[in-house]
C-alpha cells in the first residue's frame, strides 16, 4: 500500500475485516496486528504488502470457517 498513511492502511483493514464478518469488538486490534504481521511478512519474503495481507486474510477466513463448522483445518476424523 505504497503512498498510504498508517491511518489509511488501518482503516482499509478495518473495513475489510468487517466485510468478512470479523467480531466487531476485535476489529481495531485485529487490524493493527494484521498490518504489523503483513509488513513483517512482506519484508521476510521480499514480497508486497498487499500480497501479505491477502495471504493472511485468507488464513484468517479459513480459521473462521473452520470454527463455524466446528472443525479444525487439516484435522481428519
Amino acid at each position: 500500500m505504497d503512498g498510504f498513511s498508517e491511518a489509511e492502511r488501518l482503516e482499509a483493514l478495518r473495513r475489510a475485516l468487517l466485510h468478512l464478518n470479523a467480531p466487531e469488538a476485535k476489529v481495531e486490534e485485529m487490524a493493527q496486528q494484521l498490518d504489523k504481521r503483513a509488513r513483517q511478512l512482506a519484508t521476510e519474503r521480499a514480497g508486497s504488502y498487499e500480497e501479505a495481507v491477502g495471504y493472511l486474510i485468507k488464513l484468517m477466513s479459513q480459521g473462521w470457517a473452520a470454527s463455524d463448522s466446528g472443525s479444525v483445518p487439516g484435522e481428519h476424523d
